[in-house]
């Protein structure tokens, strides 16, 4: 069964995060038409010219109130849900081509990690679009509209996404802390190594 996309504009999408106005991402964006669009999905959690453009500041000091952040992306072909994350802080995405997410709450996630699919919502968030996704906001890669390529930026506190330091005793939630700052819940069907297998229901694609 086809998932209904709504809009991030409907009041459905207020308790996953906010649209963000005001902020001038023109040259982020064009910046970012030179970035790779392979037919899978790669994520880059820092990207240098990126963070080299003016607007890195205004992110900085406006949207993350000067905390250190990290402007990277994530771009590809995706059509499947595949699994879910969520960080201890609000993340950043701004549309540089038409893109759908997939979107469900932590407050969700059972009392031994698992996860019903069925409760996952669709939002397409239009090319030039900026929102904020809350820190409970479960989310993976966007998904590609009608099956095509998306370039998508990704604004997160800094270091968030990269290799674990420590040695984790993977008990309770620690068993979904695959990265610094990021704890996921991985769909069987998806077959990520490593990860926490919760997701219950069917792998959900927006074709």
């Amino acid at each position: 069964m086809a998932i209904e996309i709504k809009s991030v504009k409907d009041a459905a999408f207020r308790k996953y995060g906010r649209v963000i106005t005001g902020i001038d991402c023109s040259e982020l964006i064009e910046k970012m038409g030179k970035t790779p669009l392979p037919d899978d999905v790669i994520y880059i959690p820092s990207d240098s010219e990126l963070e080299a453009l003016p607007v890195y500041k205004v992110l900085t000091d406006s949207v993350y109130g000067e905390l250190p952040i990290q402007i990277g992306y994530c771009n590809g072909h995706n059509s499947l849900l595949n699994a879910v994350e969520y960080h201890r802080s609000s993340e950043i995405n701004i549309a540089c081509d038409d893109l759908i997410l997939l979107l469900g709450q932590q407050q969700d996630v059972n009392d031994d990690f698992t996860y019903d699919t069925s409760k996952i919502e669709a939002f397409k968030l239009p090319a030039g679009t900026m929102i904020e996704c809350y820190a409970t906001t479960l989310h993976y890669a966007p998904c590609g509209v009608d099956g095509g390529g998306f370039r998508c930026v990704i604004v997160l506190p800094r270091d968030t996404n990269l290799d674990l330091e420590a040695n984790i005793d993977k008990r309770g939630e620690d068993s979904l802390l695959v990265a610094k700052n990021k704890w996921l819940i991985a769909h069987p069907d998806a077959k990520i190594s490593g990860a926490f297998n919760g997701l219950k229901g069917e792998n959900i694609s927006v074709l």
